[in-house]
């Protein structure tokens, strides 16, 4: 049996005497897509900034890939943090050009010359915006900004895709190229990503799994063909029913 990517253990979180999150025990495994839903103040966001470490639990542990994320020394955080990459609603664009928005990401971690250039000029051609790199990133619109965040996640390649609510604010035409190209980067790469959603039929369209969460605390998971066919508890039929 595979070690799971991420394992959650009596994880609470609380902002003051607010517990938003509360997951008693959760395994997420490498290499899937996962749908995280549920309504507005369910612990969403929350979860994934704990997942990515911009965050820690008010008690509990989260160990990813067999090691407590607390108990790491600062190094080995930051090795396992540059093992993931996340992708917000509303994406923030460096004041410079696109290629110098995907080369950022490479240059911390020590990439330069032939290739990043090569990485980055792979990125874009893969999000289909080849010829956009000399232009101004704060100049974009809306989906060509998600589709620079998408090459920037690419060129670093990562095992970790976190995507909160990434198509939210954009048009019909650009939802369906951002789920193409988020079921493409697992694919390709074999990334785990968990993409946060409130549209119940992309999650049918890109996930292998999906997971519940109703005041902090996870009420089902599951097969996303038995999620939303064949559902075990009542809070989840009554969210899949609308």
């Amino acid at each position: 049996m595979p070690e799971p990517l991420f394992e959650l253990k009596d994880v609470v979180k609380k902002y003051e005497e607010r517990t938003v999150l509360q997951v008693k025990d959760l395994k997420l495994d490498g290499n899937k897509v996962y749908a995280i839903l549920g309504p507005n103040g369910a612990g969403k966001s929350t979860l994934l900034r704990l997942l990515n470490m911009l965050e820690e639990p008010t008690s509990g542990k989260i160990i990813f890939q067999g090691v407590d994320i607390k108990g790491a020394g600062e190094a080995a955080r930051l090795r396992m943090r540059r093992q993931m990459c996340m992708v917000l609603q509303n994406t923030y664009m460096f004041n410079t050009t696109v290629y110098q928005n995907v080369a950022y990401g490479l240059q911390l971690r020590g990439i330069k010359g032939a290739e990043l250039d090569r990485r980055v000029k792979e990125a874009l051609s893969f999000v289909g915006l080849s010829d956009f790199g000399p232009r101004k990133a704060l100049k974009l619109s809306g989906g060509e900004t998600q589709r620079v965040a998408l090459a920037r996640a690419v060129a670093i390649r990562p095992q970790v895709l976190l995507l909160d609510e990434p198509t939210a604010n954009l048009d019909p035409d650009s939802v369906a190229l951002i789920e193409k190209l988020v079921r493409r980067i697992h694919e390709t790469t074999g990334a785990t990503v968990l993409i946060i959603t409130h549209n119940l039929f992309q999650a049918q369209r890109i996930a292998d799994e999906a997971i519940l969460l109703y005041n902090g605390q996870v009420i089902e998971r599951a097969p996303i063909d038995q999620f939303f066919t064949n559902p075990q508890s009542d809070i989840t039929r009554r969210f899949v029913s609308g």
